[in-house]
């Protein structure tokens, strides 16, 4: 197709740029810092901390104290209220959503500084993108939203959840020329009309040639809607209107393909990689999270759609970009922002070009928005180099559980747990995070010690209601990614607790009790008969 050669040499400089740099991390790296000194320096609160722009890499590491967003919150509170950014000076854009682990949630600021430190990553995994897979070329790509849960799209702007916004204006033109489900899509009144619509576009377009998602989760809680709104969705197809759906909605286009209808009608539902073959034969490529807790569900996903290649995400967070997929590795983003990296043990700090083979740190990101030595809760393993750019495999958040996506920590469960106000006679264990709880899908469990089984629902809801004010974890319950909260009572749960502990291969001086932990596999049969868990809210995925 002729839009996906013109996305490519679009992204082709930035692709040159990142090739040719490779031997020259630290110069590439202190020049990046100088320049981003110079527009925090410029900028009311950079003035106000005394930033400097003449700092040295040595000065700015020995200044600047590393980060969490709570120093940033104020001045990001002030930016959204008066439409500029008071941390950098850059214009500001939008700022984006997502999740802190003691608020429910926080906006990043997404000027025009920090876009194209995106862009600059964008560049290099789209041109190798095609060059590893040249199938691509043959047909219309899908490109996930952010999806941002129900709640908050009544004020959505429509670039708040659109990938495709990620990169610059002219690549979005030639991006969105390759995109079989319109942006307009993402401006759908709810999360299921959103996903419905999604469907509707995905399965009309049998050209289909990539599908590329964060949470493999989420492509299967795809697979499993297509399946259970297969009627529906063949009467929006065959007739070319939505019918019932989309009502009071932006979303006035609406595909029609008699063909796919047809395809669903003679479908039993069942999730299977031949209906699925007949359905997109043209699928090149699959790109999702493939690492630490996302390995199964990815290999599941993979499995159904074999036709295709799989291809794991690298490293991003709404917060910034550190590793992209390139020549078969995750090479660090080192054109995008400046990267510092903590040894999670010692504290230590480490400029990327220090990094050697099998270190595993957490990055630390000073970038375009304004944020310096920001630390993200994120371990990596430096497992390889490309020319001189380290390579980094994500091990998985850093004193959380992250089944899918919703960054669940102990002081989240905490102040849940706090808030249920427990009877006396009910003693709280643990909260595991298991990747099969129930209706096939990842979820949470509460263990609590007592002789009241009968109020584990009542309890299960309270403490679902409580999660969900957590952005991502709401997000996730929304897009059916992971199950209700189930809950557990047992007047020897401390006991079964610790023995699944040892069963585990703890030591039995180091086990303590804490209040999150995950569980490879499925739900232990000792908990299945005594659990009980929320009902699902609405359609779920």
């Amino acid at each position: 197709m002729f839009g996906h050669r013109l996305l490519k040499l679009a992204a082709w400089p930035g692709e040159r740029r990142f090739a040719a740099g490779r031997e020259r991390l630290e110069s590439v790296q202190r020049q990046k810092q100088a320049a981003l000194l110079k527009r925090v320096a410029a900028s009311p609160l950079g003035h106000r901390n005394g930033i400097r722009g003449d700092w040295s890499w040595e000065a700015f590491a020995d200044r600047q104290p590393v980060t969490d967003y709570e120093q940033w919150a104020d001045a990001i509170t002030l930016s959204r209220e008066h439409g500029d950014c008071r941390l950098i000076d850059s214009p500001l854009v939008r700022c984006q959503p997502t999740s802190g682990s003691t608020s429910a949630i926080k906006w990043i600021p997404y000027t025009r500084q920090f876009l194209g430190e995106l862009d600059a990553a964008i560049s290099p995994w789209i041109v190798d993108l095609y060059r590893q897979y040249p199938r691509l070329v043959q047909g219309r790509h899908y490109w996930s939203m952010s999806w941002v849960p129900t709640s908050l799209r009544d004020n959505m702007r429509e670039d708040v959840n659109d990938d495709i916004q990620l990169m610059s204006m002219g690549k979005r033109l030639l991006a969105g020329a390759t995109q079989c489900v319109p942006q307009d899509v993402a401006l759908a009144r709810t999360s299921d009309d959103s996903l419905f619509a999604t469907l509707a576009y995905l399965v009309s377009d049998p050209a289909l040639s990539m599908l590329s998602i964060w949470s493999p989760t989420f492509g299967l809680g795809m697979l499993r809607a297509m399946a259970q709104w297969r009627e529906e969705l063949a009467e929006v197809l065959n007739s070319g209107s939505w019918g019932n759906r989309m009502l009071g909605g932006a979303v006035d286009s609406c595909p029609w393909s008699p063909q796919a209808a047809a395809l669903l009608r003679e479908w039993d539902g069942r999730l299977n990689a031949d209906f699925l073959m007949a359905l997109w034969p043209k699928l090149a490529l699959v790109s999702a999270w493939d690492t630490a807790a996302s390995t199964p569900w990815a290999k599941e996903l993979h499995a159904l759609l074999p036709q295709a290649a799989f291809q794991g995400k690298g490293l991003w967070a709404t917060e910034g970009v550190v590793t992209i997929p390139y020549a078969g590795r995750y090479p660090l983003a080192y054109r995008s922002h400046v990267y510092e990296f903590q040894d999670p043990t010692d504290g230590r700090i480490f400029a990327p070009w220090e990094l050697e083979a099998g270190q595993q740190v957490m990055p630390l990101l000073s970038t375009g928005s304004g944020l310096l030595r920001y630390r993200l809760k994120d371990l990596v393993e430096v497992d390889d180099f490309v020319g001189g750019i380290p390579s980094l495999r994500f091990l998985g958040r850093a004193g959380t559980t992250d089944l899918v996506g919703e960054k669940m920590t102990a002081a989240a469960v905490d102040g849940a747990m706090a808030a249920l106000a427990l009877p006396e006679e009910l003693l709280p264990v643990c909260t595991v995070a298991v990747d099969q709880s129930a209706q096939g899908l990842p979820g949470y469990v509460l263990l609590l010690e007592g002789e009241n089984p009968a109020v584990a629902q009542h309890i299960a809801v309270q403490m679902e209601s409580a999660l969900q004010l957590h952005f991502h974890y709401q997000l996730a319950r929304n897009l059916g990614q992971l199950a209700p909260l189930r809950c557990v009572i047992h007047p020897g749960m401390r006991e079964r607790y610790l023995q699944h502990c040892r069963q585990r291969g703890m030591i039995e001086g180091n086990i303590k009790m804490e209040s999150l932990q995950y569980w490879a596999g499925r739900v232990p049969t000792w908990l299945e008969a005594r659990s009980a868990q929320t009902e699902a809210p609405g359609v779920t995925v």
